[in-house]
């Protein structure tokens, strides 16, 4: 074994004890950061650390200049607690500096807790196990999808987009259903650019695996279409030759990577406890000098790094050649266009749909006609249902551009299945990934499934789209387990995420091109089940007030003694409650987008809603909490704060009060209570 002491004669050692020894710098990095921040997690990245280096210093293709570039290989740590086994191969990248590692976990540092999107080099935001996992597996898709419509495109265009996606998973990711559910789909689709490391320690917090989990994941995965390895982790040529193997085959793959937790630790290898806990420095001292390093701190040779470095020059040439392949298909009519849209992501101009004033129509029924106009102009609008297809109209969109399978990976239509969770994770992916723009479609109260990938896509800041239908009580028959309460401001609580309730047809067609534009938040449009009348403006208006998340739809004679404040389908009925109070001067505010609104200026939000003068009236079918802000002290908020019930939707809205006779007689019982 060669030693510190042994670094002079580097240059005369064989490429494998290169790697040994580069191997124990990076374990030596992980533990003194661990012990300095006095947290962590040193187990799992001194298990993983041999294929990860293996992976980077070998077969992991980028660019050492812009850890950008478009058709770099994907890394995914979806074990986001090993973060530092990650962030030592960064420092060796040259992307992060020999402070960051010491600043391990602290305030303001490029190396926190878990790894998150804003490093470079760091591809996804992770530390929920198993969510990696499945945004990995949409990064595979989008890159399938690209490579195939390039390749359609031009033959000489299969080179722009074609790279692998590897992810690095735990034990704990693979136990969280989310891991498994998007293996399965996965499998099924093909995604066979889509490398998975399966970290087996055999470790987690409280103990050895065993104590809660006996799953043959062999059998599992073999079961799910995956080409299946299992390897010794710690052998650098057989991690070599799985990487090699699973390149050439043409379904996702999973190496199962035996391994020792704290590997190379003098005597603590294999102990549970250290997981998540930084090693006693008695501990650390004697690992040292176990791996040959000295009891430095923070040790990180330069020799070390020109070696990982050295065949950065090829990588180098590698880009510039695609560099010159973009430029010269840039030139080429069929293919520059998708050039600019996916790989300069330039959105092109859109259409409206026509929708005639007055007529009654769903406004998920205005969704599906408006994604079938737009997706016309935009070829890297791709995504699917949970198996929802009739119910949230994007039946016609698959018709029309086919499915995703694994022998038609032009298909633009996602047959995610009964999946909303990995399906929402798996969209976060595609967005990550680039050149696509992804949506998703199920019930609202579906939403609470995908709950932990809403959250993650906005801390990512990723512009998903996701289709909410079915948005109230009024999906009716159904009854209480499919009426959404809770659920449209439990999504306004999530920050840097934009909730649009569109009131009509021509609203959600504008709501829809306002989330295809911004490709830095994601979007939820909540749509109705039932028809709602098509309201009298033509799209130019309503756009100018829509981009502001609120704007006057009927206005009264001089100063309003009354306001409406509605979303979605209870912006018509607050117009209806006003014509029954002709005595009274009413103005009636649609407020689509809650998020867009607060963004407004004091003064367009005063103009719109005097703080006096007035009594606020906030109408929503859904829960009362959050309202106040906008009814006020003395105003009033209608909703519904309690469950639904099953019967005719039409049956509920008298049942709970939203018919504009009883909206009046609740407006007019207020008012007399305030005297």
């Amino acid at each position: 074994m060669k030693t510190y002491q042994d670094l002079k004669n580097f240059s005369q050692w064989s490429d494998s004890d290169k790697d040994q020894f580069s191997i124990a710098v990076v374990k030596g990095l992980v533990m003194d950061a661990t012990r300095e921040a006095n947290s962590g997690h040193p187990g799992g990245p001194m298990s993983c650390a041999d294929f990860a280096f293996i992976l980077y210093r070998y077969y992991l293709a980028f660019d050492p200049n812009d850890p950008n570039w478009f058709n770099r290989d994907r890394f995914i740590l979806s074990g986001g607690h090993m973060s530092m086994v990650q962030y030592a191969l960064l420092l060796f990248s040259g992307w992060l500096e020999l402070n960051d590692i010491k600043g391990f976990r602290q305030l303001h540092s490029n190396t926190p807790g878990h790894p998150e999107v804003e490093i470079p080099g760091v591809e996804c935001t992770t530390g929920p196990l198993g969510q990696g996992f499945a945004m990995g597996a949409g990064m595979a898709q989008a890159e399938a999808y690209l490579r195939n419509i390039f390749t359609n495109s031009n033959s000489k265009a299969s080179s722009l987009v074609d790279h692998y996606t590897y992810v690095l998973a735990s034990d704990g990711d693979l136990q969280e259903p989310v891991a498994l559910g998007t293996a399965s789909l996965a499998g099924h689709l093909g995604l066979s650019k889509l490398i998975v490391f399966y970290d087996a320690n055999n470790a987690q917090i409280s103990g050895n695996t065993n104590r809660s989990d006996s799953t043959n994941y062999k059998k599992i995965f073999d079961g799910f279409n995956w080409h299946v390895q299992e390897i010794d982790g710690h052998n650098h040529n057989q991690i070599k030759h799985s990487i090699e193997n699973a390149q050439k085959d043409n379904r996702p793959s999973i190496i199962i990577g035996n391994t020792i937790m704290a590997k190379g630790t003098a005597s603590m290898e294999g102990d549970h406890n250290t997981h998540g806990a930084p090693l006693p420095q008695k501990e650390i001292d004697l690992s040292k000098l176990k791996l040959g390093l000295p009891n430095d701190k923070f040790y990180f040779p330069e020799k070390i790094k020109m070696y990982y470095q050295s065949r950065f020059s090829k990588l180098s040439e590698v880009v510039k050649l695609w560099n010159d392949r973009k430029e010269q298909l840039s030139s080429i009519n069929k293919t520059s266009s998708l050039v600019s849209i996916c790989l300069d992501e330039k959105l092109p101009k859109t259409v409206f749909p026509f929708f005639a004033s007055g007529e009654t129509i769903a406004t998920r029924k205005a969704f599906g006609a408006t994604l079938d106009q737009f997706a016309k102009d935009v070829p890297n609008l791709i995504g699917g249902s949970a198996d929802l297809e009739p119910s949230n109209y994007t039946g016609n969109f698959a018709k029309t551009f086919s499915d995703f399978t694994a022998s038609n990976q032009l298909g633009r239509n996602i047959p995610f299945g009964v999946r909303e969770f990995p399906m929402a994770a798996m969209l976060n992916g595609m967005a990550l990934h680039g050149g696509v723009i992804p949506f998703g479609g199920t019930f609202l109260v579906f939403s609470d499934y995908e709950r932990p990938a809403l959250r993650l896509g906005a801390l990512q800041r990723v512009g998903v789209i996701h289709e909410f239908t079915h948005d109230s009580f009024y999906v009716g028959e159904d009854g209480p387990t499919h009426q959404p309460v809770e659920h449209a401001m439990a999504l306004r609580t999530i920050p840097d995420f934009n909730v649009f309730r569109p009131a009509d047809a021509k609203e959600t067609a504008i709501c829809f091109r306002i989330a295809l534009e911004n490709r830095k938040t994601p979007s939820a449009l909540l749509l109705t089940r039932q028809g709602v009348p098509v309201l009298n403006n033509d799209y130019a208006h309503l756009e100018k007030g829509i981009r502001k998340g609120a704007y006057t739809v009927h206005e009264c004679d001089g100063h309003p003694e009354i306001i409406f404040i509605a979303t979605g389908s209870e912006v018509s009925l607050a117009m209806e409650a006003a014509s029954l109070m002709t005595d009274k001067k009413i103005r009636v505010i649609s407020m689509p987008c809650m998020e867009i609104f607060e963004q407004q200026s004091f003064e367009y939000k005063n103009s719109l809603m005097p703080k006096r003068g007035c009594l606020r009236v906030t109408i929503e079918a859904g829960i009362t909490n959050g309202w106040e802000k906008y009814a006020g002290y003395n105003g009033l908020s209608i909703g519904l704060d309690r469950y639904g019930a099953s019967a005719p939707g039409v049956e509920l809205a008298n049942e709970f009060g939203f018919t504009p006779r009883k909206i009046e007689e609740r407006v007019r019982s207020h008012l007399k209570s305030l005297l």
